[in-house]
């Protein structure tokens, strides 16, 4: 958030592993946080995805499910645990980043602009 608070930053883009009707994103970990930094910092924020990532059969994002990776990701470096025991993690591959956060989507068939969900319509 630091260089886009001192405004060396203009604008955000990033991928998609997949889209929702109404312009919900899920794409890697990290993505949503990103998002609200830019917000944040006035820095549109934009998202490139192929027409193949959006899911139009999904009317919003909450519906994506979420995949989570190895736990043993978080309680072990090198082989060797270093969680106690028996703790509980939780260590997803993506998260959602809301319509809301997003400026437009950049398509191989053109800008998708807000409204989403009317405009995804007219492309896929």
């Amino acid at each position: 958030g630091f260089l886009m608070s001192q405004k060396k930053i203009n604008l955000i883009i990033v991928g998609a592993d997949r889209i929702a009707r109404n312009g919900d994103v899920v794409n890697k970990i990290g993505t949503y946080s990103l998002s609200v930094l830019a917000r944040e910092n006035k820095v549109p924020f934009y998202v490139a995805a192929p027409i193949s990532t959006i899911d139009v059969s999904l009317g919003s994002g909450k519906e994506i499910p979420i995949e989570e990776r190895d736990p043993k990701e978080i309680t072990h470096i090198l082989g060797k645990q270093i969680a106690p025991a028996g703790a509980k993690v939780f260590n997803p591959a993506f998260d959602l980043t809301p319509h809301g956060y997003v400026e437009a989507i950049i398509t191989e068939k053109g800008i998708i602009r807000k409204p989403f969900e009317e405009n995804i319509k007219l492309v896929c």
